[in-house]
């Protein structure tokens, strides 16, 4: 493996692993179709659908690590969204992972881009008055919020990436949870998820290890940053950064389809 190979993963690493500590998420939102497209137009790599999913599994475990201790303090991790959440989903992403190896690339493909627009759809329904609910004032139905997660889980633990793209859209729509304490908290979520994902990709032998290791090295460094810049940015420009990312993202999928 050349230094281009090196640096290239490196890079789709970082930014991915930014971006998921800046909007909680795992960051396989925007890492599964860099690593799909970029190594093949630059000419250093080409990985398979289910190579891509099982390498953003694992990478989605440390980015998350990294972007939850940068929100340790603060009030910013509801624990008991996170506790009710986080054993569904972690549930639904060990079945969804681990029934992978069954689906052609193809589904794969299918899964992502369908979960993808309906995020997308999702974040942009109005969120009025979100942000106004104080921390300790926060209530959501535990139920539907543990069952949404268990069929998220199932669906993301498909395609390697954790779910935390569609639980935000959730949280923030669905569930109504103030727009910073659903990054930190989809994120604590995400890691548990990241655990039942990755133990699927890897029992089956979907994992190529050494790209997994460059962008574990890449998302210890770049989640904390993003998470630090995150508690300082207006909620507004971090919901509308998010929408826009999902947005390009299914267009993206789609595209390639059809």
């Amino acid at each position: 493996m050349d230094l281009a190979f090196i640096v290239t993963i490196f890079l789709i690493g970082f930014i991915g692993s930014y971006l998921s500590g800046l909007l909680g998420i795992g960051g396989s939102i925007i890492k599964y179709p860099m690593l799909l497209y970029i190594p093949p137009i630059l000419g250093v790599a080409t990985f398979t659908a289910h190579e891509v999913s099982g390498i953003s599994a694992v990478q989605v475990f440390f980015a998350t690590i990294g972007g939850v201790w940068a929100y340790r303090k603060g009030g910013y991790l509801n624990k008991t969204l996170i506790i009710y959440m986080g054993a569904s989903i972690l549930i639904g992403s060990f079945i969804g992972g681990y029934g992978s190896k069954l689906m052609s690339e193809g589904g794969i493909n299918l899964v992502y881009g369908i979960l993808a627009l309906i995020a997308a759809v999702m974040m942009f329904i109005p969120k009025k008055g979100l942000d106004d609910i104080p921390f300790d004032q926060v209530t959501f139905n535990k139920w539907v919020a543990a069952t949404l997660a268990l069929v998220v889980g199932v669906a993301a633990g498909i395609v390697g990436a954790a779910g935390a793209f569609l639980l935000v859209p959730i949280m923030l729509t669905v569930l109504r949870i103030p727009t910073k304490m659903t990054i930190a908290s989809s994120l604590a979520i995400t890691l548990i998820s990241s655990i039942g994902a990755t133990v699927g990709k890897v029992t089956t032998g979907q994992v190529d290890y050494y790209p997994a290791f460059i962008m574990v090295i890449a998302s210890l460094i770049a989640s904390p940053l993003g998470a630090m810049a995150g508690k300082k940015m207006n909620t507004k420009v971090l919901q509308m950064i998010l929408a826009l990312l999902i947005l390009a993202t299914a267009v993206k999928i789609w595209v390639d389809i059809f």
